[in-house]
């Protein structure tokens, strides 16, 4: 995993692209707190959150296009790069974290 700040916030966190499909984000206390995304949304999810749906994050979009701009200037690299390319990102980058230390 390669350290990662998002370019909204600058929440720094943990960053392994498998492939296009999938990607895995780990969350520090840090980043929890700066993500400008997550604190719009009013709660977080996992551990230490509501527990429930209402006010979960679902996701920060802004980390999505960070992480999806590094991979594709190589700032991060695509593990197993084979199968549909960048056009065909269908995995949810960073819906990145709703659990620290979870998939993005």
């Amino acid at each position: 995993m390669r350290p990662l700040a998002c370019e909204r916030c600058a929440a720094e966190v943990l960053v392994r692209k498998s492939s296009w499909q999938q990607t895995s984000v780990q969350w520090t206390a840090r980043a929890t707190a700066a993500c400008a995304e997550r604190d719009a949304a009013g709660g977080t999810s996992g551990p230490g959150g509501t527990g429930g749906t209402e006010g979960a994050f679902e996701g920060c979009r802004s980390l999505r296009d960070t992480i999806r701009e590094a991979a594709l200037r190589g700032r991060i690299e695509v593990v197993d790069p084979a199968g549909p390319g960048p056009g065909h990102d269908t995995d949810a980058d960073a819906d990145a974290g709703s659990l620290p230390g979870h998939r993005a």
